[in-house]
Formats: C-alpha cells, structure tokens, sequence
C-alpha cells in the first residue's frame, strides 16, 4: 500500500489533479576509477551551519507526531513548517513545488508538459505580484523556502538527486495563483459538441498536448468533498459553541495537522496542504474557528469575439480593434536520458485568455477564478481573525472564490455563508455555452457583493451543516429562498448525504462534544431506509429461490448500517451499484426528489423488474468476488496501507452515508479505503477551546514512519485523540522537542 500511496501521489502530478510524489530512477553505476597515487585526506563533508531562522523556531512533536511549531516571527514559523513537512513528506514537497511552477517535466518526462506551461505562467504572475503582497505575507513565503531549502542542503544523500535547495518565495506563492484554466478548454469543447457545433473548423491546437483529449476533465467523483457541522450554545452541555470540520478527499491529498504559534501574532491549529502554507487552511485560534466544504458556482462566462479581419492579433470590441497577446511558454523535459524543450503559445486578451480560436472568432474566458493575488492575505487574517467581524472582513477580500464556510467562535457566534464570486450578468446564463459580445455593455464586470451572498448567522435550532449541496437547507428551521437569488446561483438540491446529516441535526437535541464526535460517525445507509422494505416486498413477490429467500431475509433482517460486523450490508451495496446503474434516471425511484420534502425523498423504487435482476446479479457478484452473499461489511471492506489490514465501517455519499469512506477493489477483489473521512477536527470554543481530531493517513507517507497510516485503528474504531492545544497539553503529550538542523535522530 506504500509503494500504492507514493505512486498515487506521482500520478496526480503528471495528471495535473493532485499532489505526489516523483519516482526516482537509480543512476547507472559509474566506472571503476583509475588507479592513482594516494593524495591528501578528504575532509568530512560538514553539515550547513544553522540559519538564524533554524534558530528561531523550536519544533515540538506530541502523540502521532502533530508538529507545535513555536516560532519568533511569522517567517521563522513558515520555516518550521516547511521542515516538518520536508520530514514527513521528503520528496514530494519539492515535487508539489517543482509541479506548480513549470519545473516538474524536467523530471516526470512529456506526460507533465501540459502542466507545466501552467506552472510557468503562474510563477511568472507571481514574480509579478509578490512585491505587492504585505510584509507578513511576504515573511511567510520566504520562510517557507527557507525551509525547504535548508532541509534538502542537510538531507541531500537522502533525496533524489532532482532535489535541489534552489526555492525562492515566488515558487511557493505560485502554488495557490493561476492565469490558466484548462479544465475550461475542455468545457467549452463539450458545450459546443452538445450544441452540434463541431466541424466548424476550430482550431484548437494551441491548448492541447499532441495525444491527449481535448481538455476533457473527467467528472468529480460523488463524495469528493466535504461535511460541516456547527452547533451554538443553546445546544451544547457546555453552553459553548461547536465546529466539527470533516473534509474526504482522496488519502493522497496531503492533508497535514499542524499547530503553528507565534506569540502575540498567531496561534493555529488545524490543516495545511502538502506543499506551501496557503492552501485549503481550515481549524481553530484561540477565539474562532471554520471548516470548508465545496460548492459549485459558477465563476466562468466564455464570450465568443469578432476577430478584427485585417489583424489576426486583434478582435472587435466597443467599435475599436483590441490586440489579442501571445505568450510563448517554454518549458524543458525528460526525453529518455536527456533534456528537450518543448514550446507552446498561449494567447490573451484584456477580458482573458483565448480558450479557443478560429479564422473568425476568438473564444474568451472571462472569471473570477484566474488572477486572485491575495490568496496568502486572505488566509492569513483569517487565521489572525478574533472575533466575527474581524473574520468577515477577510473574507471580503475574496481572493479565495468558492467553498461553503461554517464557522463558530468563543463568543458563541455560528455562522454560514455559501461562499462564490459569482460574476453579476447582463444576459442569462449559457449553461457554459459562449454568449456573443460586441462590446462592454455584452460582458460582466461586477461580481456579487459577499455580504448579499447566502448567509445564515446564530439560526432557529442551534445548527447548521452542509455537506457540498447548495445553502438553501442550510438549516431546516430558517430556508433560504431561491427566489432572492440571481438566476447564475445553482437550484436547490438535498442529496441522501445531505439528508443524512439534517436529520443526524435537525433535533432538540443537547450535545457534548463527546456527543458530537460519537453523532459524526453515524453509519447508517439512508438508502436502505428509503428503499429496502420496498426491495423486499418486490423481491418477495416474484418466486424466489430458496437461497434467494435466505439472502431476502438476511436483508430484511439488516439493521441498515455499514458496520464493520453488520450481514446485508454488502449485499445491498452491490444491488445499489448494479439497480442505479442500469436503471434510467427517471424511473430509479417511486416518489423522485422534490424541494417541498426535502429530507424524506425520493422514496421507494420506479423499476420493479430491473430490482430483481439487479439483486440476482448482485449474489451472484458477491459469491464470485467473496465466496457468499452474506459476508460482513467489515470482512470485504478494508484499511490497507503497509503492514496494515483492518476492517472499517463506512460508505459512500451517493449510498446515503455521512461517515464518508470510498473504495478502490484490490487484486483479492474486496474492498479499499481511498478516500473519505480522512481528516476530521471537532472543536469547542470555551475560554480555551478543547478538541478532538484523527487523520487516517496519519502526518506522513512513508511506510518506514511511525506516523504513517499510525490513527487508521483509531479510525477504524470510530475514535478520535485528543488535541494538545494549550502549552500545558503540549508539555502533558510531549514527544520530542527540537530545532531544524539541531542533528537529532530523524523519525
């Protein structure tokens, strides 16, 4: 499962969808050497001297190796952070640098070009911008590469060779900036298929690789996302308010758990992302905190543009000739044993890049999303935030364009808002289609002002969750209405998990936090309560067999939860996957999805005939895969990571799970853990805030680490460890304290 991980990670990269880590191919051995006089003793290679920022920041491990980094400045604790990382991650820190900044090709070969005509655009925005960002911002990056650079200068015999202590901030603040989009090449390309406008002549060639697709970006999977919970006082035991953070994406997406303390100046706990210090940041201060979920809005209008027909460099707009500019991005890769080059041009006009073009159009991609410089600024006043409005006031500046935000504070504020920088339009929405523009009254030019965006602040009932669906049902006791929001923002839609977690919240019930963790690893399958008596009934009625009464029975009998020792479970899983595949959309169930019952549909089964077939097909799956129809969830359904083979509870989304585990099928055809609930933070806001967490995956991903894959047990379990916030819980927990480079005994 190590060499599993790893590779996952190399493949994200070359693909462009994810962190990873690079392969490296062992160096032909060199020639004996000559023979020669002895000459001089070599001395010793030395270590680098310490830095002052190695000297600055003293780094504290506790129980599962969470690093307290406790730091004099801002950039001495970017510094800490990115050696601990650099500790638990070695390669593929550089690997996730090298990847966002056009570098990446040079070792991962052609597959990682296209990514890296990105990766050179956006380090070359941010050379641009950096002067602009504040001073603290600023120290961070600097810090940060730092960081990593004096690692690899200690560490080199243990590195690949492609590692090289060359970062400068402008790398690392590349990582969170863009000027590109690809995945919306290949959107545009779908809308125009839909819409019967191929052979047209489009000439595309310029934003794609020689044999790849044409920028198609397959869907994401169901459950790539997120839960969210907060509670207020009014429903907690401590009269104190409660966030619970629970992101699931793939085990490879670099989650690490970190407490970074500047005193005076910072003090935060929760998640950074492999690779930099600004990146999907969620967790705690002192007095408030916040979890993000994904949301789907809609940043991006394409314009299809009149070219000017006596300059193919220029288009028509407002009555004037505009200069389209064409950037040529160079970017080196690995051909066999050498380096080559490889050239591509990419052009841009003052609304956006050029998607796509032919002899009489250009294709334009005016968003939100490209060109957001005060991404770091915005995290990091977040992260210093003391109070709502402080915290508010940083999310104006809207560097960061989407994600659900719930947050919850020690004033016992809980607060919500469906976060988008959503372009405020003058015509409807094309559904991705391109709209003509012939000037600027044809083009947005406002986005929608954050404080009119969907919010709801301390609501009716004490709580409020999301789990990736739009904010309408944010909370049950106070809707929003659709009807005050423009036609771009999405319809409502309250999937089975979403479903799940109202009706886990959506009480008078009084929780602890003890309740609160013990509540979030519900497993019941809400598809089973919304469809298996009408399964059984149909199944009943149509002769079965006599084994097929049995495992009727045994279905029956079924408590519908995805327990690691429940029998059925399995069973209904592979009859789910094999009904709601094959089965049209329209007919899957009795009673569909309606608005004005959010949580109690759909309802019952619209396709009584294919049930049946689907569930023979099912035993019948289920005996070949694992031997009988009735195994146990937990026999089939596995934690396998290393040494590590363990039986975990836990479904999918789309089965009507909230405790989120997705599978991969291995060779023996069971199931593994992929992605999910990896990491999961719950926190309440007393005078010092007291917090439980667990991360699966564990701070590292290599196999010969004690913190790889070390809390899947706990995991498994359904627990969660404690967190050591206070210094008094430091000093209590307390595993290892150090400076980076001080010459300790690497883990």
């Amino acid at each position: 499962m190590g060499r599993l991980f790893t590779s996952a990670f190399l493949l994200g990269l070359i693909l462009g969808v994810g962190s990873c880590a690079p392969a490296r191919e062992e160096a032909p051995a060199p020639p004996a050497p000559a023979q020669a006089a002895p000459g001089p003793p070599i001395p010793e290679a030395k270590e680098p001297e310490p830095p002052p920022l190695a000297r600055a920041v003293e780094i504290r491990r506790t129980s599962y190796g969470v690093p307290h980094i406790l730091a004099e400045n801002l950039e001495a604790a970017a510094f800490g952070l990115a050696w601990v990382m650099m500790e638990d991650y070695r390669e593929d820190v550089p690997a996730q640098i090298l990847s966002n900044n056009g570098r990446w090709a040079k070792t991962a070969g052609r597959a990682a070009i296209s990514g890296d005509y990105s990766g050179r655009m956006a380090h070359d925005y941010a050379v641009e911008v950096f002067p602009r960002f504040p001073s603290d911002v600023q120290d961070i990056l600097k810090g940060f590469a730092a960081g990593v650079n004096y690692f690899i200068e200690v560490h080199s015999a243990d590195l690949p060779d492609w590692t090289a202590p060359e970062f400068t901030p402008q790398d690392i603040a590349a990582r969170d900036l863009s000027v590109w989009n690809q995945g919306a090449v290949g959107a545009l390309l779908r809308s125009r298929s839909e819409a019967g406008s191929g052979g047209d002549g489009l000439e595309d060639t310029i934003m794609r690789d020689p044999g790849t697709s044409q920028g198609e970006v397959p869907s994401p999977e169901p459950d790539i996302g997120s839960n969210a919970w907060a509670f207020s006082p009014e429903r907690t035991e401590s009269g104190k308010a409660i966030l619970v953070r629970n992101p699931h994406l793939s085990y490879t997406s670099g989650y690490y758990e970190a407490h970074v303390t500047v005193p005076g100046v910072l003090n935060f706990y929760g998640d950074f992302r492999l690779g930099g210090p600004f990146s999907i940041i969620g967790g705690f201060n002192d007095r408030l905190g916040w979890s993000t979920t994904n949301n789907y809005g809609a940043p991006n209008q394409v314009y299809s543009l009149l070219k000017d027909p006596s300059d193919p460099d220029a288009f028509l707009f407002d009555g004037a000739s505009r200069p389209i500019e064409t950037r040529t991005i160079t970017v080196d890769f690995l051909d066999s044993d050498s380096l080559a080059t490889a050239t591509r041009d990419f052009r841009f006009t003052g609304l956006g890049p050029v998607l796509l073009e032919n002899p009489d159009t250009v294709f334009v991609l005016k968003t939100t999303s490209l060109r957001q410089p005060r991404i770091g600024e915005q995290w990091l006043r977040m992260m210093q935030a003391q109070n709502l409005e402080e915290w508010k006031e940083a999310m104006r500046i809207q560097a960061k364009v989407s994600s659900n935000f719930t947050y919850a504070d020690a004033d016992g504020n809980i607060f919500y808002v469906w976060n988008a920088t959503i372009p405020v339009l003058p015509h409807e929405p094309s559904d991705g289609a391109p709209v003509f523009a012939a000037g600027s009254d044809d083009v947005w030019s406002e986005v929608f002002p954050w404080d009119d965006l969907p919010q709801l602040l301390n609501p009716k009932g004490g709580y409020l969750q999301n789990a990736n669906d739009p904010p309408y049902f944010t909370n049950l006791n106070e809707p929003l209405p659709r009807e005050d929001y423009p036609s771009n923002f999405p319809d409502p839609r309250v999937r089975l998990r979403s479903q799940h977690s109202l009706q886990l919240v959506h009480t008078d019930e009084v929780l602890s936090l003890e309740d609160v963790v013990e509540l979030k690893h519900s497993l019941r399958m809400l598809l089973a309560d919304r469809v298996k008596d009408d399964l059984v009934g149909i199944l009943d009625s149509n002769r079965p067999s006599a084994e097929e009464s049995e495992a009727i029975q045994l279905l029956a009998e079924w408590d519908n939860r995805a327990t690691r020792d429940s029998r059925g479970s399995t069973l209904f899983k592979l009859w789910a996957n094999q009904y709601f595949e094959e089965t049209d959309p329209d007919r899957r169930y009795l009673v569909p999805w309606s608005p004005q019952n959010p949580v109690r549909t759909p309802l019952g089964l619209g396709d009584e005939e294919e049930a049946v077939e689907a569930f023979r097909r099912a035993m019948d799956e289920a005996v070949n895969r694992f031997g009988s129809w009735d195994v146990t969830w937990g026999e089939v359904h596995r934690i396998r990571a290393g040494d590590i083979d363990i039986p975990v509870g836990g479904c999918t989304g789309t089965l009507g799970c909230f405790r989120v585990v997705g599978y991969r099928v291995d060779e023996d055809q069971k199931y593994v853990a992929r992605t999910g609930d990896a990491w999961v933070l719950a926190v309440e806001f007393g005078e010092v805030p007291r917090a439980y967490s667990v991360l699966l995956y564990g701070n590292s991903n290599k196999e010969d680490s004690p913190y790889f894959f070390d809390q899947a047990e706990m995991f498994a379990n359904n627990r969660m460890k404690p967190v050591a916030y206070t210094e008094e819980q430091i000093q209590r927990d307390l595993v290892e304290t150090y400076r980076p480079g001080d010459g300790r005994e690497r883990h």
